[in-house]
């Protein structure tokens, strides 16, 4: 049950208290949000072996928060400035990491997360906390503005849709062993969907458990089941001594494989120059080689309709949602990070670029939250 009311006033008051106070309070505010935000980056490092080095990355990642958040409030003079450069993290991603966008807390509130909106918003909260006795009011009547009048309808999508949950850990997930069940599991499932006579079905991200263009028979397989249902799942693809995670479509028994855009900074690619790059993975990755990637976006046709098709990370990131896609099919495998608060997270971003570019989207995500997400 989510409480609007409730959510507003804490909004108002959490903003409230932020804006405008110094730079001790900035630090510790970033510090804190970076550590409960954002500790479950550190998860994924147990399938590495590197457990050992999850305290030190939470700390790094809070530290880095903090840090900008003291730049804040050492170089943000007047409420004013502040509000401005806290508006501004929106568009600041450390290491092209960008799920911290402060106008996330309002997508549950009367607010509106619109750009315009959020930025009045702020303005509000600093004229409130600048302005003497009665020109508070001012200030008000900016937060009041925010609040939207209209808010604009999307019509449930008419293509009947299978987005089936599931919920495998990631230490089973690349495991030979179980390769086998995993694809059985997939047929299964693909089986059932047709039963209940739908035209398309949405498996998550590395719902093949391999390289799937290197195998003919599975290949063979389902394609002969994209002749009743469409498939979207998600796998790998290995061509030309080149790695790609990859978004598979298959329908009318053809393929067609749409690789991903946007990389997962320190998950699937190095941020770093080559040579540092060449380092790190010899170190911690067993020299395993960075995925490569697509130059631009992809779209996959289903029955006459245009779908962009988006990888985990890259569908909350606005190179994906080039042209404003009208619908766009998003696959996740969020067992890297469980049990956290990352599916939830990816979740309301989700909705947050839904809104923002009025596109409708098809989530299937691996222990995490999958349906559709309309604007």
């Amino acid at each position: 049950m989510t409480l609007l009311w409730l959510n507003s006033l804490l909004a108002v008051g959490g903003f409230y208290l932020l804006i405008g106070t110094n730079r001790i309070i900035w630090f510790w505010s970033g510090f804190f949000i970076g550590l409960f935000w954002f500790y479950w980056i550190s998860l994924s490092f147990i399938y590495y072996d590197l457990a050992l080095l999850i305290p030190l990355i939470i700390l790094c990642v809070a530290l880095c928060y903090g840090l900008l958040f003291w730049i804040i409030g050492r170089f943000g003079y007047t409420a004013f400035v502040q509000a401005f450069m806290f508006f501004s993290l929106s568009y600041i991603a450390p290491f092209g990491f960008n799920w911290f966008k402060p106008e996330l807390i309002l997508l549950k509130t009367y607010f509106s997360t619109d750009t315009l909106y959020f930025a009045l918003f702020l303005g509000g909260i600093a004229l409130f906390k600048t302005l003497p006795k009665y020109y508070k009011i001012m200030g008000v009547g900016l937060v009041l503005i925010s609040i939207p009048l209209h808010t604009s309808s999307v019509n449930q999508p008419l293509l009947p849709v299978s987005i089936p949950a599931m919920h495998i850990e990631q230490s089973k997930r690349w495991d030979k062993a179980y390769q086998h069940d995993a694809i059985m599991l997939n047929f299964s499932l693909i089986e059932n969907a047709i039963a209940k006579g739908d035209i398309l079905i949405i498996l998550p991200e590395s719902a093949f458990p391999l390289y799937l263009n290197l195998e003919k028979e599975l290949i063979l397989q389902l394609k002969e089941y994209s002749k009743k249902i469409a498939i979207v799942a998600g796998s790998l693809t290995y061509e030309n001594e080149k790695f790609y995670n990859s978004s598979y479509l298959f329908t009318k028994g053809e393929m067609h494989i749409a690789h991903k855009v946007v990389l997962v900074p320190f998950g699937e690619e190095v941020p770093f120059p080559d040579f540092i790059v060449t380092f790190i993975n010899r170190i911690f990755f067993d020299g395993a080689q960075d995925y490569q990637k697509a130059k631009e976006p992809q779209d996959f046709t289903i029955e006459g309709m245009r779908f962009r098709s988006a990888i985990c990370f890259e569908a909350t990131t606005d190179l994906l949602y080039q042209g404003k896609p009208k619908q766009m099919i998003a696959i996740s495998n969020n067992a890297w990070f469980t049990p956290s608060i990352e599916p939830t997270l990816q979740h309301l971003l989700l909705e947050l670029y839904a809104r923002k570019y009025h596109t409708v989207i098809y989530h299937s995500a691996n222990s995490g939250i999958s349906g559709i997400i309309l604007p």
